[in-house]
């Protein structure tokens, strides 16, 4: 689905990723790890082509940027929703943004809601929600305009463990529904339980990248993400 050939991202003298290369596999879940200042944002923002690499190249099944834009959804870890419009005029919105027609931007928009069950607030301020909705909010607007890659940043962050969860299983069904998803999380046991494959990158280098089976091998996720990252 994505490509990444030595791909280098520098700024000035600092090097912020280091050669990368990869694969990220149609319909898989995949985990990109790393502590403060790995990369992980880095890449993410290149994949997102809000950056372009120093050197190297990242090839889509897609023959324009246009097109790789049209290809990924992407939730931010930080909520930048206006918060003086309701949840409805927000989606609204951004369905207009991706030129959605209005009788599709409607029966989207409640299909979403529906999906993430927000219906019942489609018409609340979306500064009056709780945290967790809001997360599923932010999902629910990268899905608008039907991606085949969507973008997680650190999904959730800075939720309850009960919302936590509830985030987990929509990510799973968002996986049975065959769409690729990558996902930056600093919860360890997020990436263990949610991820197909995890690449762990160390200082900008990529230090592993196998299935979360075989990188454990009788041990932890988080034992071995701190073995590769000391």
């Amino acid at each position: 689905m994505i490509q990444l050939d030595n791909v280098t991202k520098k700024f000035g003298d600092k090097v912020a990723v280091d050669g990368l290369s990869f694969e990220i596999q149609r319909g898989e879940v995949f985990g990109l790890l790393g502590k403060n200042g790995a990369g992980k944002t880095t890449t993410i923002k290149m994949l997102t082509l809000q950056l372009k690499p120093t050197s190297g190249n990242i090839f889509f099944p897609a023959e324009s940027a246009l097109e790789v834009k049209s290809l990924i959804g992407l939730v931010p870890q930080h909520l930048n929703f206006d918060q003086d419009l309701t949840v409805g005029e927000n989606l609204e919105l951004h369905a207009r943004l991706h030129h959605l027609p209005s009788a599709e931007r409607k029966s989207r928009i409640e299909e979403l809601l529906r999906f993430v069950e927000l219906e019942s607030v489609r018409n609340s301020f979306v500064k009056n929600l709780s945290g967790g909705m809001k997360r599923r909010l932010l999902i629910v607007r990268a899905l608008i305009h039907k991606p085949q890659i969507l973008f997680l940043d650190e999904p959730t962050v800075a939720l309850d463990p009960q919302v936590r969860r509830k985030i987990w299983e929509l990510i799973q069904q968002l996986k049975a529904r065959e769409i690729t998803i990558v996902l930056t999380t600093h919860y360890i046991e997020e990436a263990e339980f949610l991820c197909d494959r995890v690449a762990i990158l160390n200082a900008g280098k990529l230090v592993a990248l196998d299935s979360v089976k075989n990188l454990c091998a009788g041990k932890s996720l988080e034992e071995v993400f701190i073995e590769l990252t000391k």
